[in-house]
């Protein structure tokens, strides 16, 4: 409460007196009148995505690729572990401000945040679940049916419900308190310093068409000029489309809390920001599909490179991060 309290001050609204909108923001794109917000809902969602009973062998959660303290997202390794051992095809990508998502996962495949669970829930690699067999579980536990109840009125459980519970939980992981927020609000005594200040200004001419303020993302895809992976040959977004035109886009991540959120692109290939500045800067590959934001090179010196990265660390939301509202449930 504090934390919310704290940020209000300086200009939010908010929506069911759950979630603060950041001013500036602009209005989300989920609606929320064919999911409104309750408590009961939201800690019903925090509960299922942090239990393991939605994998078929009731090993995974959510949770496990998507860690709080990590930005929701893991990184101890580079591609999504599952069930049995097995090894998913994708870096989990990180999960906040998903309220002004327009669609899901790296190439777009979901276009509704009430879905998107469905895609990990039945991956054979990840939970290898399907949403009826989940039902009859939560139906029998002792725990869940009082807590459909209470969210919705009565003890009926179904995909539906499970399906909208998780995705209020993931609304309320709204990230807006770093450092570059504190500045762009002009509250007392948060300045960037003049690497930092530097570093915004470099980040504004190379980086910002596609990461753009303040989501820090375009909401787009984009062939960001890596080599295909010789293992996964993974063609991003074009396997959705079928459009040639879409060979080795993926979708553009905000860079909110970069900091905790690596390994870095689609398939966790770097573990450093100075990796993917080297790639920026001189590893691009050339194809039909490249991104023309990257048709020219992007020239920085070391300093600037060391100034950027200043920058980009102020994106880091310690208070997002850190919230005990949005961990594991204690109870």
């Amino acid at each position: 409460m504090l934390i919310v309290i704290s940020i209000t001050i300086y200009g939010f609204s908010s929506i069911d007196s759950l979630i603060v909108i950041p001013l500036g923001w602009g209005k989300p794109n989920y609606d929320f009148t064919k999911n409104p917000l309750n408590k009961e809902t939201v800690a019903l969602g925090r509960k299922i995505f942090y239990d393991p009973i939605l994998s078929r062998d009731s090993t995974i959660s959510c949770s496990s690729c998507h860690l709080s303290y990590t930005a929701f997202t893991h990184v101890d390794h580079d591609l999504s572990h599952g069930i049995n051992g097995k090894i998913g095809t994708r870096n989990a990508p990180a999960l906040m401000n998903l309220a002004w998502s327009k669609s899901f996962m790296w190439d777009g495949a979901v276009n509704h945040l009430d879905m998107q669970a469905l895609a990990p829930i039945s991956h054979p690699a990840e939970m290898g679940n399907d949403i009826e067999n989940i039902v009859a579980q939560l139906q029998h536990s002792a725990s869940y049916p009082n807590l459909f109840k209470a969210a919705f009125g009565d003890t009926v459980i179904n995909g539906a419900r499970i399906l909208k519970a998780i995705a209020q939980f993931e609304l309320t992981l709204i990230s807006a308190n770093s450092k570059y927020d504190q500045v762009m609000r002009k509250e007392p005594g948060v300045h960037f310093s003049t690497q930092e200040e530097n570093g915004l200004l470099i980040f504004r001419k190379s980086c910002a068409s596609c990461h753009t303020e303040p989501l820090f993302t375009n909401q787009q895809f984009a062939n960001n000029g890596l080599a295909m992976d010789t293992f996964l040959k993974d063609i991003g977004r074009m396997k959705i489309t079928q459009n040639a035109q879409d060979s080795l886009c993926f979708k553009i991540p905000t860079l909110r809390n970069i900091e905790y959120s690596f390994p870095y692109m689609h398939d966790g290939r770097f573990k450093k920001l100075s990796d993917v500045l080297k790639h920026y800067t001189s590893d691009i590959q050339q194809s039909s599909t490249l991104s023309r934001q990257l048709q020219q090179p992007i020239i920085l010196s070391s300093d600037q490179k060391v100034d950027l990265v200043a920058f980009l660390l102020t994106l880091t939301d310690k208070s997002f991060l850190y919230n005990p509202i949005f961990a594991y449930p204690q109870k």
